[in-house]
């Protein structure tokens, strides 16, 4: 074994320390990632091609499971794909002009043409993916409308930077690359296996398998693998049977993707000339939340929707760092170049995280001001949430929540409602007869301009401890007085919970309980 790959297990220790330390001061462990790379680069640990591998695995695996929740939908709708359309054309020529200046005022950064410079500025017109996957999955927003859009003007992102490759590079794909969209009629198979693979190992596998199999496929088709990836997500999407597959794979992709992080500081860090350069590009960044944000509320989407997407996208992507590669290899663009954007993708995601972090506390201070310059005319997945009557609600309606909503409709008959921020999962629970409306548990305005404050009893059974916390906080910022009831799944978060007031249900502590009673009404019926 060599030095370097001796080192290697050096590497994951710093990526844990670091994450750890991000995460004990209530930051989420990617900035953690992102230092222990840089560090890790500077004392010359770890073997860059290994951990360039880790995070290709990470991103194939990411794409793949974006197809599996993908609804081709949402990325038909004119706020998805015109506001990304008309992003890049915002963005873009602003851009170009501080590229140009860079060259000009730094000649190591001067370009060849503005050619050149056009081309950076499509690389950095572009957000992460990766980025923005992971912010939604932390708050357990994955579902919601706001991630929906988000993701869908990514896809589109993606697509376009991967048709811009294809077309620099000179060559054609393959000539029977057009015979890839016949793969959408094998779907009856691969879910006939899926089938059959379920609740095992077998199921990781498969998933495994397709997401890189796919991308391979791809590839010897001249195209991008990640398309594979994606499009065998899309091929398995809206299913039943994908949910334990997406399930499945979250943790292996999230253990891959810390390869993706780590990998962004082996770029190096530049010389001084281009820190200011680095920092004039992130401080440029501060125009991208506000241009999408103008964008969404354009096309009648609500504050908060187009502030929470918005926020999303606040960042350098990954795809920026692979154009500029491709650059650099055809002699388009100086070497410096890579390692300034590699720079500034960095201080981009450490500016978004604290910003994403506390965006919901942002919203609640100052959306009475962001509402000011909505449209009108709301569409109709925005019309306000109608609560009704009811005098209990329960937000989330997942298995445990549907399985609190019946028990206690049982008492309360008619006076209950369930709410849910996944329009399918609305409609499919309305077509079992299940009183369910949309609506975000988070959603200040669901709180403030509902009857939802005033209601006896509130059951909150969210994906994730930190947006069952916004939901208490909510309550109580705006004075609800009835009962709160959350669901938790540690003990650290039941006693969090208890010591706001609520009443609070661990299911891991007391399945067994819940077992029990149902054997005994079993033997009594």
């Amino acid at each position: 074994m060599s030095v370097i790959v001796a080192l290697e297990p050096l590497v994951i220790l710093l990526a844990f320390v670091a994450g750890l330390a991000f995460k004990k001061i209530g930051y989420p462990p990617l900035p953690g990632y992102l230092l222990a790379g840089f560090v890790a680069h500077g004392f010359s640990l770890g073997q860059v091609d290994l951990i360039t591998e880790i995070a290709d695995i990470g991103i194939l695996l990411l794409l793949f499971t974006i197809g599996l929740k993908l609804n081709l939908k949402d990325i038909a709708a004119p706020y998805t794909w015109a506001v990304a359309g008309l992003h890049i054309g915002i963005a873009v020529p602003l851009t170009t002009v501080v590229i140009m200046v860079s060259g000009i005022v730094f000649p190591v950064l001067a370009l060849q043409d503005t050619g050149s410079a056009w081309m950076l500025a499509f690389a950095l017109s572009l957000s992460s993916t990766v980025f923005a996957v992971k912010v939604f999955e932390e708050r357990g927003e994955s579902a919601s409308f706001h991630a929906k859009i988000a993701i869908g003007i990514l896809v589109i992102q993606d697509i376009l930077a991967v048709t811009f490759l294809v077309l620099s590079s000179g060559q054609l794909p393959a000539v029977w690359a057009p015979a890839l969209l016949l793969l959408v009629f094998i779907r009856p198979l691969l879910l006939w296996l899926l089938n059959l693979a379920r609740h095992s190992e077998l199921v990781i596998l498969m998933g495994f398998g397709m997401a890189l199999g796919g991308a391979e496929l791809f590839e010897a088709a001249g195209l991008k693998g990640g398309l594979g990836a994606l499009l065998f997500g899309l091929i398995l999407s809206n299913s039943k049977l994908t949910k334990e597959l997406y399930n499945s794979l979250i943790d292996l992709k999230d253990l891959f993707l810390i390869g993706f992080f780590l990998q962004i500081g082996y770029y190096g860090l530049p010389e001084q000339p281009m820190w200011f350069v680095a920092t004039a590009l992130a401080f440029l960044i501060f125009l991208r939340p506000v241009i999408y944000y103008l964008l969404f509320v354009g096309f009648r989407l609500r504050a908060r929707t187009s502030l929470l997407a918005s926020s999303a996208l606040f960042n350098y992507s990954e795809f920026g760092l692979v154009v500029a590669a491709y650059a650099v290899a055809t002699g388009n663009l100086p070497q410096e170049w890579l390692t300034t954007i590699a720079l500034a993708v960095s201080i981009s995601f450490f500016i978004a995280t604290p910003l994403n972090l506390r965006i919901h506390r942002f919203y609640s201070q100052y959306g009475s001001n962001l509402q000011r310059i909505e449209r009108g005319a709301r569409l109709k997945a925005e019309v306000p949430t109608d609560l009704g009557d009811a005098e209990v609600v329960v937000l989330g309606m997942g298995r445990v929540g549907v399985g609190a909503y019946q028990r206690l409709r049982e008492i309360h008959a008619d006076n209950i409602v369930g709410v849910d921020e996944n329009f399918s999962k609305v409609q499919e629970h309305r077509d079992n007869g299940i009183s369910c409306v949309h609506g975000d548990a988070s959603d200040y305005d669901l709180w403030a301009h509902s009857s939802l404050k005033d209601k006896k009893l509130v059951l909150i059974s969210l994906t994730k401890h930190a947006e069952n916390l916004v939901a208490v906080e909510l309550a109580k910022e705006l004075g609800f007085s009835g009962t709160l009831a959350v669901v938790c799944r540690f003990p650290d978060q039941h006693q969090e919970l208890a010591e706001m007031g609520c009443i609070v249900f661990n299911l891991y502590d007391e399945a067994g309980h819940g077992f029990a009673e149902h054997v005994v009404e079993r033997l009594d019926s």
